[in-house]
């Protein structure tokens, strides 16, 4: 399938501008040491609420989640931005966000403790992050503009 500029464009846009959140949501946490998930675990709802609040208030589960959440943004972010594997890092921010919409589901009747942007039915901003990771992944770009660049000329890869 051929994209047009204006599409090829708005695709490599869309990869950074997802990058850029995931970097900097792992940074902000990496800066932070007394950063932890718990508080947004226990204020999970929806059907898996009993086993994101299991995961918060096992210390060694927490921690695992707290390492593999901060690093995992960050990495990710890294990934979408630098045009390195940024199809896998399409696949793991939408494993993430997945976690993230099953702790905190926008089901009518569920309140949070945490404030929100608005109100949602069912469809909120992880969802649609979601589904631009889903295009990223399905459109990827990378090797046009980012490190992948390099590998693709080497391969003869059509750029």
């Amino acid at each position: 399938m051929k994209i047009s500029k204006t599409g090829l464009i708005a695709l490599i846009v869309l990869r950074l501008a997802i990058g850029w959140h995931f970097l900097y949501e792992g940074l902000v946490k990496v800066a932070n040491p007394a950063w932890s998930s718990k508080a947004y675990l226990l204020d999970s709802g929806g059907f898996l609420k009993g086993w994101f609040e299991w995961m918060a208030l096992n210390t060694n589960v927490l921690a695992a989640v707290d390492f593999l959440n901060v690093w995992g943004l960050t990495l990710i972010g890294l990934s979408l931005l630098a045009g390195l594997f940024s199809r896998a890092g399409a696949i793991a921010g939408m494993v993430l966000l997945l976690f993230y919409y099953l702790s905190h589901p926008a089901f009518p009747g569920i309140e949070y403790m945490f404030p929100t942007d608005g109100s949602y039915f069912i469809i909120n901003k992880t969802v649609v992050e979601f589904f631009a990771l889903f295009v990223i992944f399905s459109f990827p770009t990378s090797h046009i503009v980012g490190l992948e660049r390099f590998w693709a000329s080497k391969n003869n890869r059509p750029v």
